[in-house]
């Protein structure tokens, strides 16, 4: 069983092997859900994909269907 030590700010280390069973990086988030019996679980958070919008940079030109399938057309 992991164990880790809470630090007089009220932090803790993750043990490595939770961070690898989580699949957890740097800067990834987790929460603490309620078990309602005095016990709490770990979970990594997830986010929906709609999170991403805006995170790429809207084309400077736009490029139509027929200007992509010309260049598909090109390197067949």
């Amino acid at each position: 069983m992991a164990t880790a030590t809470v630090n007089t700010k009220g932090q803790i280390t993750i043990p490595v092997q939770v961070r690898a069973t989580l699949g957890l990086r740097p800067r990834d988030e987790i929460e603490f859900v309620d078990l309602e019996n005095g016990q709490f679980t770990i979970v990594a958070v997830s986010y929906s994909v709609k999170r991403l919008k805006g995170m790429i940079p809207k084309p400077k030109a736009v490029v139509s269907i027929d200007d992509m399938n010309a260049v598909f057309a090109l390197n067949e």
